[in-house]
């Protein structure tokens, strides 16, 4: 995945740091915040991009950002990470346009496969 970048917004750093560091020892460009409102503040578009969003974060969850009208400036895609997820939740992550809805714990491959579809 030359050039590619991932943005990853997850509440809990370690799992921040741990996506981080699978990523980037892949050779993966890779910025995370600790909200969707940090990173919207410091987002700036580029090619060969996605986002991992944490579906359960403390000021709204991942589906509410999806869903709201900051995100319509958005044109990355997104892939949709939840520890807790139910089908509700899946299903209105796609109607949402994610390109891909998993829980957590990822197995590596999974991701990386993942992120690799979305960016191509």
């Amino acid at each position: 995945m030359v050039n590619a970048k991932v943005f990853i917004v997850d509440d809990d750093e370690a799992v921040r740091d741990s996506l981080r560091m699978l990523l980037e020892s892949c050779g993966i460009d890779v910025e995370d915040f600790a909200s969707t409102r940090d990173f919207m503040r410091k987002y700036r578009p580029g090619a060969h991009e996605c986002l991992l969003l944490d579906q359960h974060l403390p000021e709204f969850t991942g589906l509410e950002f999806l869903a709201s009208p900051e995100r319509g400036a958005l044109r990355l895609p997104v892939i949709l990470l939840t520890g807790r997820g139910d089908g509700a939740i899946r299903d209105r992550a796609y109607e949402l346009g994610v390109r891909a809805y998993l829980e957590k714990p990822v197995p590596d491959d999974i991701l990386l496969k993942t992120i690799g579809q979305a960016i191509s």
